[in-house]
């Protein structure tokens, strides 16, 4: 016997939950199921906008401790690739490291 998740209800404006119900119905699946996805791809992108300013901010504020973590990451890894391609829904996301400095040398 398999117990059902607890519930909730939380107020949404009309409007909103006219487009959750007909993405789901488009989809074929639940309001939850499309709602629990929103969330996550949202708490995906903030992981990635969060750990893109967090670089900015050591390039920013340590520098040195920048160039020690990269000049360790190219011993391991290699040198960056050029012809390195991201997830589409990672673009705009994430700056590599040395796409600022090209960017830089402008």
């Amino acid at each position: 016997m398999s117990m059902k998740p607890k519930a909730t209800t939380i107020r949404v404006s009309v409007a909103t939950r006219d487009r959750i119900a007909r993405i789901a119905r488009q989809e074929g699946r639940t309001m939850t199921e499309v709602l629990n996805e929103a969330i996550h791809d949202y708490e995906r992108k903030r992981f990635w906008e969060e750990l893109n300013e967090q670089i900015e901010r050591t390039q920013r504020e340590d520098p040195e401790s920048w160039a020690a973590y990269t000049a360790e990451r190219e011993l391991s890894m290699g040198p960056p690739s050029r012809s390195r391609r991201i997830a589409p829904e990672w673009e705009g996301l994430i700056t590599f490291p040395e796409e600022n400095d090209e960017n830089n040398a402008r």
